[in-house]
């Protein structure tokens, strides 16, 4: 707080209207008339102090035993939508396991799992439409697995061979699908928002009550990407949901040195956004919170901002080594206290839907459908050299062309030196 005692007395003002002097409304309350604010006058010099403000509320329906604590918030989801839920956590989870070892072993250049995070992508997928845009960071696997996007889809875009959509041209974990209306992931951070806005401003104008959803880390908010993002949103009525994904660090970065506000839910109000925080790690609490946010989307047209506390288990990227910058200790503790499929099971096996017999014949089965896809990605040859060239623009310009005869007489002579073989003829 400031000291206001030695400061002069302010001018007393008089009402009048015009001339210079302060407006007046109807009722004759007297109150600012600046454009951009909804102020009332004040005698007293006081800064707003982010310590003054309690923290925003963290929205869950289960406690960490997979107990409801309010009845009336259970979304009341079937046994086969929970199931679904619960074995594409499960089977995420057994992917990322192969594919990490897979990296490790050298049979796949870089690779990014998804461990602890499982409940803000099967949460958030199962609240929106199919057809609805989803816009990713490079974290969402669960999203695109969710929609029917197959594990041999998954393996061939890791190991860039023929069968993956994208022609061996992006790195792994950069998915994309248009079947699925996955928009295709690139590697800078916060990219994707202004994209995303700019798409959701096109579907407003369709005008056919879809939305955009468009995930990101607390991390990715620091961007300036990110602000323009949201502002655009609130300023253009856009139908999106910011999805943020707060997983404790971003990269070797903890939040306390990324930002010293509380969080990324508290920015959106500053935006004119509506903003919500959820427990991540709650997949009925992050169902809840995204069917109400794309009922807002939808029906007002205008962006939610949704923060969803979680925290990230694995290394941020097989080119990281998170024991550099925390404990194993907290990690376990995480892992083993507030895991979001051990809720979501304790959850089931309460209601009776789940039992050790089901997890064990699950857990065979997933073990399986993951080693097929992985056997046969491997097995499978890399895109002919040319695709490189391909699809860069709708007709090969003269340049690009030159660019693919050069390398094709190249291989002509040097060919013996590379390893064509591995790729299509």
């Amino acid at each position: 707080m400031f000291e206001t005692s030695s400061l002069p007395s302010p001018a007393v003002t008089t009402n009048t209207v015009g001339g210079g002097g302060d407006n007046v409304n109807n009722t004759g309350e007297d109150k600012p008339q600046f454009p951009g604010s909804r102020s009332s006058w004040t005698q007293t010099l006081d800064f707003i102090l982010p310590e003054d403000f309690e923290g925003i509320p963290v929205y869950r329906v289960m406690n960490r035993n997979g107990s409801v604590i309010s009845p009336s918030e259970d979304p009341n989801l079937s046994q086969e939508m929970v199931t679904k839920i619960y074995k594409g956590m499960t089977i995420l989870n057994s992917m990322d396991r192969v594919l990490y070892e897979s990296q490790r072993q050298g049979r796949i250049s870089f690779y990014m799992t998804n461990y602890g995070e499982e409940g803000t992508h099967f949460g958030s997928a199962a609240a929106i439409n199919d057809d609805d845009l989803v816009f990713g960071q490079y974290r969402e696997a669960g999203v695109l697995m969710w929609r029917g996007f197959k594990l041999e889809k998954f393996m061939a875009q890791c190991y860039g061979n023929c069968d993956d959509l994208e022609k061996g041209r992006q790195m792994p974990v950069h998915y994309g699908s248009r079947d699925h209306y996955f928009v295709s992931i690139s590697s800078p951070l916060a990219t994707q928002m202004s994209q995303a806005v700019g798409a959701a401003y096109a579907l407003k104008r369709e005008g056919k009550g879809r939305c955009a959803i468009c995930y990101f880390g607390e991390g990715a908010a620091s961007e300036g990407d990110a602000q323009a993002a949201l502002n655009f949103a609130a300023t253009l009525n856009c139908p999106i949901i910011f999805f943020c994904r707060n997983n404790g660090y971003a990269i070797s970065t903890p939040t306390h040195e990324q930002y010293r506000g509380d969080g990324i839910a508290s920015r959106g109000p500053a935006f004119g956004i509506p903003s919500v925080r959820v427990d991540g790690n709650d997949v009925l609490a992050v169902y809840n919170a995204t069917r109400l946010a794309r009922s807002i989307c939808v029906g007002e047209s205008r962006p939610v901002l949704i923060e969803a506390m979680t925290y990230r288990i694995g290394h941020h990227s097989t080119s990281d080594d998170s024991s550099a910058y925390r404990s194993v200790d907290e990690v376990q503790q995480w892992h083993q206290k507030d895991h979001p499929i051990s809720r979501t099971r304790k959850f089931m096996e309460q209601k009776d839907w789940w039992d050790e017999d089901r997890e064990k014949q699950w857990k065979e089965e997933a073990k399986r459908l993951v080693m097929k896809a992985f056997a046969s990605a491997e097995k499978q040859l890399k895109p002919n050299w040319m695709e490189m060239f391909n699809d860069v623009y709708h007709e090969m310009p003269e340049h690009i062309a030159e660019q693919a005869e050069d390398l094709r007489r190249h291989l002509e002579v040097y060919g013996d030196h590379y390893p064509l073989n591995i790729f299509k003829q």
